[in-house]
């Protein structure tokens, strides 16, 4: 596992060894799997072996502990040797949302495997055909019934869908003309895609093989216990995993490099 450096802010130890790990990987592996439009499932596993996609995850959960910077060096070195950090970026930030919103038996119960790489997390569905990147006007619903929500709604260019065991739902649960605010009302849902039902993955063919996919959702059942924080209150939840998205795609870590502690 990556230990700690201290107040490191370059991390080139870090820098050094993924450089190493990606030599594995050859340009004519990449080529290969671009060709035959497959996922690099050999590197992500050899990142998560070494402990590159656990460095956010608190020690307490079976991580690093390490802040966004040290992420950053991460998926930088990888791209810096022609690798495709696309692949696995998602499982470094997105679990963010849960160590920050998700209740303690949520984290108790997903963020070990989550670290160890029995879980993937990978997808996150927020974008619509019909909203784009307007959040606040996306049309999926989640309607109460007994013992969870019903889910109903269309999402697009949803990347690694078919490689990923959880992933984030953002669903509206109470109608927009019923609100104040656009924002208000959105709900974020922990979905578990290998059990779930209702829930339909199609590949999007594109010019570079992103993984990209349309999701669909008819009549999809979730559990009570899929609800991520407060209901209607996943804008901002949103956003703040976003934030570090931007931040790592970007691999310009601008301002707290303690964001996911702060």
């Amino acid at each position: 596992m990556i230990q700690p450096s201290g107040k490191t802010v370059d991390h080139p130890k870090i820098r050094e060894e993924v450089g190493k790990l990606c030599t594995r990987f050859p340009g004519e592996h990449w080529n290969k799997l671009d060709t035959e439009r497959a996922y690099p499932t050999e590197f992500v596993r050899a990142l998560t072996d070494a402990g590159y996609l656990l460095v956010l995850i608190p020690e307490e959960y079976g991580g690093s502990g390490l802040n966004i910077l040290a992420a950053a060096a991460i998926l930088e070195a990888v791209q810096a040797k022609g690798r495709n950090r696309a692949a696995c970026h998602a499982q470094i930030h997105t679990m963010g949302s849960i160590l920050r919103y998700g209740s303690p038996e949520r984290k108790e119960r997903d963020m070990p495997e989550i670290a160890s790489g029995m879980l993937r997390l990978q997808a996150s569905e927020v974008m619509e055909p019909t909203s784009g990147t307007d959040t606040s006007s996306l049309h999926t619903t989640a309607r109460r019934d007994n013992d969870g929500c019903v889910v109903n709604g269309q999402k697009i260019w949803t990347s690694r869908a078919e490689h990923s065991d959880l992933m984030l739902l953002l669903a509206r649960t109470t109608p927009r003309d019923q609100v104040v605010r656009k924002t208000d009302a959105l709900s974020t849902f922990i979905v578990s895609m290998k059990t779930v039902q209702g829930l339909t993955v199609q590949p999007i063919r594109t010019m570079m093989n992103q993984n990209s996919c349309e999701v669909f959702s008819g009549e999809m059942h979730i559990p009570a216990d899929a609800l991520l924080g407060e209901e209607g209150r996943s804008f901002r939840y949103i956003l703040y995993g976003m934030t570090a998205e931007w931040l790592l795609i970007a691999t310009e870590c601008i301002g707290d490099a303690n964001w996911f502690t702060a």
